[in-house]
């Protein structure tokens, strides 16, 4: 597949253009935004993944007639016999294409004008005629690419955002469309968070989701906590020497409160607690992510032949972010002599090393790529 330049991706726009005009502000419909695109898999293909235990999927009926009947969902891993069904609208989810897709995950970096620390995933959506996921709203950027066939998306910027009780999707109860599209193969539909939408298919057809990281306040407040506390250390203990006896032994008496009080008043946290817990959590895998290491590792000699010769690139599942003079990578952070920081900046923003870069690169670095080899973060390319 051909990734088309990004002023064609954006309309004509170029990247700042868009981000100054469009990103969380405004939708925008792309005709053509990559041209003779028709998808990245077959159907086939698409089912195989849907029913592998290993892929995150989702399989989606919509009720007989409108939106008061009862909606299915059902987790993955599919069954071949769900997914030939014909009596009532359905669609299947596959979330993650990026990581089992070579293509996918070509696809997905290639909006890569958005930071990496706030890319999700590609997810692709497969619909019989008339299906869908129903009209929702998402916390999050997202755009959509049409593959096959053609969809009809309506779009709504409502503030009532009412939902259906008891669905086990987040369907919008009063959907008041304020525009309407037919995406062909190439399309492409850009939404920020909060717009009201509804995608439905116009026979058979599949979208590619390109999704964004939003996470909450309350998200990111809780896990701060939980990589704080691995990381306090409070000194003293409980103590009440001037005890002086009570009259009922079930009040928790002020002065307790007071030193309690006192005690967890050294928490602290500053700026480089934040930075450092960002990199950590950005570049956390999610939890159903696990690296292969090679079966037959290359010898460290062998090794840098290969990435002299053909360069290095970081697997799929890899997420290698930095800021300022500390870099992460997978939720780890790393320890890494200043020389190297252009190298490994550049690594992470292209995703791969050219072997020009490695053709008379230091040791060190070379043991580093192969230790990340070894633990499947990366290989030599081609591999």
């Amino acid at each position: 597949m051909n990734l088309p330049a990004l002023e064609t991706l954006l309309g004509g726009l170029s990247a700042r253009e868009f981000l100054a005009e469009y990103w969380q502000k405004k939708p925008l419909l792309i005709r053509q935004a990559v041209p003779g695109f028709a998808g990245l898999l077959s159907r086939e293909e698409l089912f195989e993944l849907a029913c592998d235990e290993d892929v995150e999927s989702r399989y989606i009926r919509l009720p007989a007639a409108g939106l008061d009947g009862e909606w299915t969902l059902e987790r993955g891993p599919q069954s071949r016999a769900r997914l030939r069904g014909k009596k009532q609208p359905w669609t299947v989810l596959v979330q993650g294409l990026n990581l089992w897709l070579p293509a996918a995950d070509r696809l997905l970096h290639h909006f890569d004008f958005i930071p990496q620390a706030r890319l999700d995933d590609l997810m692709v959506s497969y619909a019989i005629d008339g299906g869908g996921v129903g009209p929702h709203f998402d916390n999050y950027d997202v755009f959509l690419l049409q593959g096959t066939g053609r969809r009809r998306w309506q779009i709504a910027d409502q503030a009532d955002r009412s939902l259906i009780e008891d669905a086990p999707l987040r369907i919008l109860k009063n959907f008041q469309p304020s525009a309407d599209w037919v995406l062909e193969p190439g399309d492409m539909l850009y939404l920020p968070p909060h717009w009201a939408h509804k995608g439905t298919a116009m026979g058979e057809c599949t979208t590619y989701s390109i999704g964004f990281r939003s996470p909450s306040a309350q998200e990111l407040g809780t896990e701060f906590l939980a990589w704080m506390q691995e990381r306090i250390e409070l000194e003293g203990i409980y103590a009440d020497p001037d005890l002086t006896l009570q009259q009922n032994s079930a009040e928790i008496g002020t002065r307790m409160v007071e030193q309690i009080e006192t005690m967890l008043a050294a928490i602290r946290w500053g700026r480089e607690d934040v930075k450092a817990f960002v990199g950590a959590y950005l570049s956390e895998p999610k939890s159903h992510i696990f690296f292969d290491p090679p079966q037959q590792a290359l010898s460290m000699k062998a090794f840098a032949r290969a990435v002299r010769s053909s360069g290095f690139v970081l697997d799929a599942r890899s997420l290698l972010l930095f800021c300022g003079e500390d870099f992460y990578l997978n939720g780890e952070a790393l320890a890494l002599p200043s020389t190297l920081h252009t190298l490994i900046a550049s690594l992470a923003h292209q995703r791969g090393l050219p072997a020009t870069s490695l053709s008379d690169c230091p040791d060190e670095l070379l043991e580093l790529l192969h230790e990340w080899y070894e633990n499947g973060f990366g290989a030599p390319a081609g591999r």
